[in-house]
């Protein structure tokens, strides 16, 4: 029976490749999580005429208030855009957290106000500024 300690030593080479494609896939992730980020801040501004410091807290106080990964809830806002369908619990607390800019934010429908707080259907098509 052979133990840890009789194991033969790891080649170095072979070591530090297994170590390096593990950060490559770490990295990866990390590259596609911004992205998604990204495109739900994307999403708000468009939709709430918000900064993109005001769509990034929005962002993230919906996944804290919600107890919701950053990255599920940017996903969910995604795909918000794309279906007008959003969780009752993530749609009332995006509308909470839209509130303090209410007269800015805009109805994607009618192109006019949004009352404080109101978070409409995304549109059918966004179309570029």
């Amino acid at each position: 029976m052979i133990d840890d300690r009789e194991a033969p030593p790891e080649n170095p080479l072979a070591h530090r490749v297994k170590q390096l494609r593990e950060e490559n896939g770490q990295l990866q992730e990390a590259v596609d999580s911004h992205a998604v980020i990204d495109q739900a801040i994307g999403v708000l501004l468009t939709l709430g005429q918000l900064t993109p410091d005001q769509g990034w807290n929005v962002l993230r106080d919906v996944s804290q208030h919600t107890n919701i990964k950053l990255r599920h809830v940017a996903e969910l806002i995604i795909e918000w855009a794309r279906t007008s369908t959003l969780a009752a619990d993530i749609r009332t607390e995006l509308e909470r957290q839209l509130a303090p800019y209410g007269e800015r934010s805009r109805s994607p429908q009618s192109g006019g106000t949004m009352e404080a707080g109101t978070v409409g259907d995304p549109p059918d098509r966004l179309s570029p500024l």
